[in-house]
């Protein structure tokens, strides 16, 4: 079983765990596989899982891929899966457990570490499907406790709602948000601005909370800043741009590029900003997909980057080849993944290594 943290302890700030960069190294990173037609209709679900098994086996070239399956025969089918396209199963392991949704960034556990002691814990916030809007959510409000169990690690619950793709983290002290989701009421409408930040300070183990206003068009999640805005290293970001003055994201990322472009940093300096462009609009019958480059995952075996079959495709990959001069860019399709409304950083939770 896993041991939370007693009532009276200090929070895990004050305990001196923090949230790591993702660029941190990973022991693992966690996924959970899709099966709800909810999310991917008709077919579409069997026409997006050869590019999600590619992100799969992607991953595992660097480091674990723990996958949370629904029961043991999903487990069976994905094994199976993964040993036909040549995934070394030895770097898979699976949690069985009951889940919804495939959204694993907002629903999984969140990692924090201690530097000095190099223990562990999971910060189990709260999941209501991004404001109530997919319901049922309740078993992968569970995942959490779930994978901690099977970790062995300590686990807090804060008592609010938060998901993993509405923050982003330099791993200096910095995180990043967005108006639009976090102080959105159907989240938290019992806390006010102060009363968040002092959440994301004591159980994120960050100082200092930056905002931007708003995101992208076909986002369901009221605005996640791994849409728009990520951190490469402690004092840089690539900011999602949208060049079209006629089209309907171009207002909101100029204010939220505007913003960035005035912060400082807790040393006083400003944002270094890479302007990072975004496809031209994806479009899926009629449907505008959250296509964005930015919502990459950074793990061990490089930076994957979701990729649209888009004039501007290859424009994002020089762009990040740059910002990540160490690590190597991993441009794979995600041109069924997105009609779900995420893509790779979406699907996925890190684990740091220790």
């Amino acid at each position: 079983m896993t041991n939370p943290l007693p009532a009276s302890s200090l929070t895990p700030s004050q305990l001196g765990f923090t949230f790591p960069a993702e660029w941190y190294p990973h022991r693992a990173t966690w996924l959970t596989f899709p099966h709800n037609e909810a999310s991917w209709q008709g077919d579409r679900l069997a026409r997006m899982r050869p590019q999600y098994l590619a992100f799969i086996k992607a991953i595992s070239q660097g480091e674990k891929v723990g996958i949370i399956a629904h029961d043991e025969s999903l487990k069976a089918f994905v094994t199976q899966e993964l040993d036909a396209i040549g995934v070394d199963l030895n770097q898979i392991e699976f949690v069985v457990k009951p889940t919804n949704d495939a959204w694993c960034r907002d629903h999984g556990p969140a990692f924090l570490i201690n530097p000095e002691t190099r223990q562990r814990l999971v910060v189990d916030w709260g999941h209501n499907a991004w404001g109530g809007k997919y319901p049922p959510y309740d078993d992968d409000n569970r995942t959490p406790l779930a994978v901690a169990e099977h970790l062995g690690l300590l686990t807090v619950q804060p008592g609010i709602i938060m998901e993993g793709g509405s923050v982003e983290f330099n791993g200096a002290g910095t995180l990043l948000t967005s108006r639009s989701c976090l102080l959105n009421p159907n989240r938290n409408p019992q806390l006010n601005q102060d009363q968040i930040e002092e959440y994301l300070r004591n159980y994120y183990g960050v100082e200092q909370i930056l905002w931007v206003e708003d995101g992208i068009v076909g986002d369901d999640t009221d605005g996640h800043i791994d849409d728009t805005t990520r951190f490469v290293n402690e004092n840089t970001v690539v900011a999602c741009v949208e060049t079209d003055p006629h089209d309907a994201n171009y207002e909101v990322l100029q204010t939220n590029l505007r913003l960035l472009q005035n912060m400082r940093l807790m040393n006083g300096k400003p944002l270094n900003v890479i302007e990072l462009p975004m496809p031209k609009a994806v479009m899926i019958d009629d449907f505008r997909t959250p296509g964005s480059y930015a919502n990459f995952l950074i793990c061990n075996a490089g930076v994957i980057v979701p990729v649209f079959d888009n004039p501007n495709d290859q424009t994002a990959i020089d762009i990040l080849e740059q910002a990540f001069p160490d690590r190597k860019i991993i441009p794979l399709s995600a041109t069924e993944i997105i009609w779900g409304q995420g893509s790779f950083h979406c699907l996925s939770q890190q684990e740091p290594a220790v």
